[in-house]
């Protein structure tokens, strides 16, 4: 056989395709969303504060779907050691960074809109100016942040068929890893967690803080004529319940992978099936994410009037 092939199976061809499938969707998706921002800036458009964020996410995903989705799809359909020691640091690398920022993208979102729909009296009332001008500063942050956290992949990672004299490798299919016992293998996906963690605390206690402001502004106009209502109200409801629904399917989507990353970390050598589903899962949210904010944003309605 030539060298990078190998013989593919049914379950092969099977995940192969999902991947092609979950690629290409994700990818335009993305693609699509930034190509309506790109145009409404250049168009002179309004733009939100959020926009800018929700720029950086659409990059994020768009990394973070073909740094996986293309070497999962090519290992599906036959091409197993086809990445030498550098294309393994080099892709492993760039999707934990484009995972992170989108990560950080999420919940800059909810810090922010929450920040936004505050009451005037509230305790949020200063950083409401404020909180645009620091937008640029925390989206470079996550950058610099994500791509400091996952140096360690510089040196770890190698490719499958380099090093064959290496016995005591952790094999993840195009790429491979040196073997570490159990124990320092979960303290170390532990302490490469941590961020997720309090990112992942962060993005909950503001999302809880958007569902009471919306429930106590329900309350107040429900004595007011609908007509009474002002636009930017609406719109502002709008898109904080875009950003909630965002969250909720990025949580769920990141609870089961974080699932299936322990079984990894602990496992002497992680299944076929652990490993496959554990990519699909990963690329899950960078897939859905812009779906569900062209299906609930107004950015299409804002492109048409521009």
């Amino acid at each position: 056989q030539p060298l990078g092939t190998k013989r593919m199976s049914f379950k092969d061809l099977m995940f192969g395709m999902i991947f092609l499938l979950q690629t290409t969707v994700g990818i335009l998706g993305n693609f699509f969303l930034l190509l309506q921002y790109i145009i409404l800036y250049f168009t002179k458009c309004r733009l939100r504060s959020t926009d800018l964020i929700l720029k950086h996410l659409t990059i994020g995903n768009s990394l973070s779907i073909l740094c996986k989705g293309i070497p999962k799809t090519m290992e599906g359909f036959g091409w197993k050691n086809f990445l030498n020691d550098v294309g393994c640091k080099f892709v492993l690398c760039v999707h934990r960074v484009g995972r992170g920022v989108s990560f950080g993208s999420t919940c800059l979102l909810s810090i922010f809109q929450a920040i936004t729909i505050s009451p005037r009296n509230s305790r949020w009332a200063e950083l409401q100016v404020k909180a645009p001008k620091y937008m640029g500063f925390s989206i470079f942050s996550c950058w610099i942040l994500h791509m400091l956290l996952n140096t360690d992949f510089l040196v770890s990672v190698t490719s499958s068929w380099s090093n064959k004299s290496i016995t005591n490798k952790k094999d993840y299919g195009y790429c491979s890893s040196v073997r570490i016992d159990q124990t320092t293998g979960l303290l170390n996906s532990l302490w490469l967690a941590l961020p997720d963690v309090v990112t992942l605390g962060l993005m909950l206690w503001f999302s809880s803080s958007m569902v009471f402001i919306l429930y106590k502004h329900k309350q107040r106009v429900q004595h007011i004529h609908r007509n009474s209502v002002s636009p930017r109200a609406s719109a502002e409801t709008r898109a904080t319940q875009t950003i909630l629904v965002l969250v909720s399917t990025f949580v769920s989507f990141y609870i089961l992978s974080s699932i299936f990353q322990v079984f990894i970390a602990v496992f002497y050598q992680p299944t076929w099936w652990i490993l496959n589903i554990d990519a699909l899962i990963s690329m899950c949210f960078p897939t859905v994410s812009p779906l569900i904010l062209m299906s609930c944003d107004s950015s299409l309605s804002r492109l048409y009037f521009a």
